[in-house]
């Protein structure tokens, strides 16, 4: 089946910062956005947490990833069944491991038991075809960044910046067209972004995040820590590149003699750094970055990246868009792309060497 017109998609995305499943409904031909639908979340339990976590870096046939993966579709089955009226499903599954220049991608979760859960075609393993030809498989929201800002009417280079347990950036040029044409986007992993202060927090107190950012706004930032980071070779990387959860393993061992505000602090400082430091990339300067995920509640992180980008910082509910939900309506958006047969990245976004529909489409 080829999509023609308008269907209500219904996506899912679970990020690596594991606090939930995130579903979300979109009205779309698989190129412009008519309508945005409901949403809503399912929070991972401690323990299910844990089981998830003890599966990062494994690949399929590894101990621990049968049963993340159990995990991860009891979840999405269970959030997913609440909504009705959709005519496709959208499944990210969760990342457990990232090489694309080696193993290549990992999401665990399948799409196809998921369709005969639901009763709805489901398209899943987004990234494995543009890593399969080349490119880095992430990020893979850009095209749907393309579309939410010619949706709100943008008429100027604008970034998105997503800030999940890994951080992306995408400069969008909203005048093009077609999010495949040259000069409309680029898109790259800036670097981590809340994972280390959720793993710092978790290991020193206990707890999941610095809700709201509170204790890193209480700290001093240890700028001899950041300077060491931005000395990593990542950042002198061309994008678009892209990154796994635990690409910096080193971080939190940097920040160990300091004080638990401190360290967030500092931690805090190195998300916003990278990311300055991503926007080095950009090929035209922006006045906007419009910020998405769990990292725009963080009080101190929004700061330092106003203070380290120079330019106006805003959570992208400043033009109408849900930052909670936006990766979960990008996966419903990119569904109906790959029903249509329409490419979900290219050169500009993930390195691939052209355009290409990635997704495999799984029917009850």
């Amino acid at each position: 089946m080829r999509v023609t017109g308008a269907i209500w998609a219904l996506g899912a995305m679970s990020g690596t910062s594991l606090d939930g499943v995130d579903a979300a409904m979109v009205l779309t031909d698989g190129q412009s956005i008519a309508q945005f639908g409901p949403d809503a979340y399912r929070a991972y339990s401690q323990a299910e947490q844990d089981v998830i976590r003890a599966a990062f870096g494994h690949w399929p046939g590894d101990a621990g990833v049968d049963e993340a993966a159990a995990v991860v579709e009891t979840a999405h089955a269970q959030v997913l069944s609440r909504f009705s009226g959709a005519d496709v499903v959208g499944f990210h599954g969760q990342t457990l491991a990232h090489d694309p220049a080696g193993r290549g991608t990992h999401q665990a979760g399948s799409g196809a038991l998921l369709a005969q859960v639901l009763g709805v075609p489901v398209v899943w393993d987004f990234r494995s075809t543009d890593v399969q030809m080349g490119g880095q498989g992430a990020p893979l929201a850009p095209f749907f960044h393309h579309a939410c800002a010619r949706f709100a009417g943008l008429d100027a280079p604008v970034a998105f910046l997503n800030l999940g347990g890994v951080g992306n950036l995408t400069w969008v040029d909203p005048r093009v067209a077609r999010p495949e044409d040259p000069g409309a986007l680029l898109a790259f992993d800036t670097g981590p972004a809340n994972a280390p202060v959720n793993d710092l927090m978790l290991q020193r107190r206990g707890l999941g995040q610095d809700l709201g950012g509170a204790l890193a706004a209480s700290g001093m930032v240890d700028e001899a820590v950041v300077e060491a980071f931005l000395s990593h070779p990542y950042f002198f990387k061309m994008p678009p590149k892209s990154l796994d959860r635990n690409g910096f393993p080193g971080l939190l061992s940097a920040v160990a003699p300091l004080s638990d505000a401190d360290s967030a602090a500092t931690l805090v400082a190195c998300a916003a750094a990278a990311v300055a430091r991503g926007a080095e990339h950009f090929p035209h300067p922006v006045s906007r970055v419009l910020v998405c995920g769990g990292g725009r509640h963080n009080a101190a992180l929004m700061a330092q990246l106003a203070a380290r980008l120079g330019v106006e910082v805003d959570p992208v509910e400043a033009i109408g868009l849900n930052g909670d939900m936006l990766e979960a309506q990008a996966f419903a958006y990119l569904a109906v792309r790959v029903m249509r047969g329409l490419p979900t990245s290219g050169p500009a976004t993930t390195g691939v060497r052209a355009a290409v529909g990635g997704g495999q489409i799984s029917r009850p």
